[in-house]
């Protein structure tokens, strides 16, 4: 039973008649199509069209772009849908990652790493006035999954924190924030990461806990924030078997299921004992967590028939297509179980207004993009990367650092790979020299084999260049050693770990025994397993010019820590505090 009436729809009798009368209006291909969202990966109008109007789909997520291109892209894309669409964005630290060109605000983790809850509700509003302004109307976030392995990458920097209550406070607070501008959220990844430590994106994980333990913490998140309003839920391709187990007491374990597929997890958990009225939503179903569960013919009907009332991107949209009305014509999609996810999906439509707003206004004007990385809203990064700079440990009390004392400073980078989005992991280096420089130090950057290599020297590998840095010399050339690691990255990998240039690389801090050395993380808050040698360890958290800036303020002493940390940064192994 689908309530339109109460929350989170909270529609009234002429917003139900329209979702009525548009469903009743539809063909079997248009209801289908209302089940997808697409990925769209291509910025041309002929592609749209084909989109639009061989597959109808009911909602659209795009590929990256600058704000411009995104807004003229999601306008064109309304002005040729029949039915409004739902436009899905990823703004899971304010306006980046909606836009190339939106603020990188904070991450989740940085938000739940100061006792000040406003810094998620402001994350939340930028995000939603840059999206919004944008054209989209539907938010993937916040995430609520807790990260309580400290091993588990793919959450490290995407959660707030590493307890239930952590998470319930500012997952609420980014929901306030970002509700002002009217976005309706999708929290995830119910039922939950961050106990497994390795990636869905490549791998079925298993939220282990125990039956108890769920209902007291993740199960605690959930209950909290449907009762704080939330319109909808992602389901992550993640199993739960004591969860499963409690529903199903004899469902054997080859029978356990990721909860996209598990109807016991969806429809007995989540909408019978937590009561969850709003829409749910797939995780993208090109993850192998979900892939290598059945096969794609089989998978694709299977997760609306569990419940799921949308299916997150096409692998191949006449197949997919295809499976999706296959499965209803054989019947493992329902009648019924199809009018539930309709009236779900028209009802957050109807929530949002978009049934009443006329086409040419269903997206801003180009003049609405002023906000997108706008001056005000990268103040509010600085103001949030002063207060969560975080100090984890100074055991040798080598900081402040300054350039009278501490004038040469040899900076090495320590550079993940390219995530999936494609984003360039190494302009942070750049950055770090010109802050560094700006307050008088003299800044010699250190360059891998690699690197020196393709600057056309020869005859140089990791042998030499360890003869040429780890020498007797080196306190006589270098006053202090500071290295900044932005190793990100997930979806591609199990889990992320520092990766050196080279066996016994000359850039790993051998050099704490001869000058004063700080490590600064600009992502990952887990390096002290790699790096225990190091004595001091700060955490900036992103690599944001903002975020930089604030560290080598703290790393001088114009200004003091203020961020905190939770007991993951010691990675439960003996040294890494010392």
């Amino acid at each position: 039973m689908v309530d339109l009436t109460s929350s989170p729809f909270d529609l009234n009798e002429a917003d139900v008649a329209w979702v009525r009368s548009t469903i009743d209006s539809m063909t079997l291909d248009e209801k289908i199509g209302q089940l997808f969202i697409n990925l769209n990966t291509s910025f041309e109008p002929s592609y749209l069209d084909g989109v639009v109007d061989r597959f109808h789909v009911g909602g659209m997520r795009y590929m990256g772009a600058d704000a411009a291109t995104v807004q003229e892209h999601i306008r064109y894309a309304q002005g040729r849908s029949r039915i409004p669409l739902l436009i899905a964005s990823n703004p899971e630290m304010g306006g980046a990652g909606s836009a190339d060109d939106g603020t990188l605000v904070s991450t989740h983790l940085q938000a739940g790493s100061n006792p000040d809850a406003s810094i998620a509700r402001d994350m939340g509003r930028v995000a939603g006035v840059e999206t919004t302004a944008m054209g989209c109307n539907w938010a993937f976030a916040p995430i609520v999954d807790i990260h309580r392995n400290w091993r588990n990458t793919v959450v490290g920097t995407r959660s707030f924190g590493n307890t239930a209550d952590v998470v319930i406070e500012r997952a609420k607070a980014y929901f306030d924030g970002i509700s002002e501008s009217g976005t309706v959220c999708a929290m995830k990844h119910f039922p939950g990461d961050g106990v497994d430590e390795r990636d869905q994106h490549v791998v079925t994980t298993w939220n282990t806990l125990s039956s108890d333990e769920w209902d007291a913490t993740y199960g605690a998140v959930y209950r909290e924030m449907i009762a704080h309003g939330v319109q909808s839920i992602m389901v992550g391709h993640i199993g739960a078997p004591a969860l499963s187990r409690r529903l199903v007491p004899e469902i054997r374990d080859d029978e356990l299921l990721p909860a996209t597929l598990a109807p016991e997890l969806i429809q007995g958990l989540l909408r019978g004992e937590l009561g969850f009225n709003g829409l749910v939503v797939s995780d993208a179903s090109l993850m192998l967590g979900l892939t290598s569960a059945m096969p794609r013919r089989d998978l694709v009907p299977a997760a609306i028939a569990a419940g799921c009332d949308m299916f997150l991107f096409f692998r191949d949209p006449e197949e997919d297509f295809g499976y999706m009305r296959d499965g209803y014509a054989s019947g493992v999609i329902s009648d019924e179980r199809l009018d539930e996810a309709l009236q779900r999906i028209l009802g957050l439509k109807a929530s949002l207004g978009l049934h009443r707003t006329p086409v040419d206004e269903l997206v801003p004007p180009p003049s609405a993009l002023a906000v997108v990385g706008s001056t005000e809203h990268h103040a509010i990064a600085a103001r949030i990367a002063d207060k969560t700079v975080t100090l984890v440990k100074d055991t040798e009390h080598n900081l402040p650092l300054n350039p009278a004392e501490h004038r040469r400073i040899r900076l090495y980078g320590v550079t993940g790979g390219s995530d999936f989005t494609g984003t360039d992991p190494g302009g942070y280096l750049t950055i770090a020299r010109e802050e560094l420089e700006r307050r008088g130090f003299e800044v010699h950057t250190f360059r891998n084999a690699a690197e020196r290599q393709a600057a056309g020297e020869e005859g140089v590998y990791f042998h030499t260049v360890m003869a040429d840095e780890a020498n007797g010399t080196y306190a006589d050339k270098y006053d202090a050693a500071i290295v900044f690691a932005n190793v990100a990255g997930f979806a591609q990998e199990a889990t992320v770990r520092i990766r050196w240039s080279t066996p016994m690389a000359a850039e790993i801090p051998w050099y704490v025994t001869e000058v004063p050395t700080v490590f600064v993380s600009l992502n990952q808050p887990n390096h002290l397993i790699d790096v225990p040698m190091v004595k001091t360890m700060i955490h900036a958290h992103n690599p944001s010019r903002e975020a930089i800036s604030a560290t080598i303020d703290k790393i001088t002493g114009a200004s003091e820590f203020q961020g905190t940390f939770n007991d993951n940064v010691w990675c439960g192994t003996f040294a890494t505090d010392f």
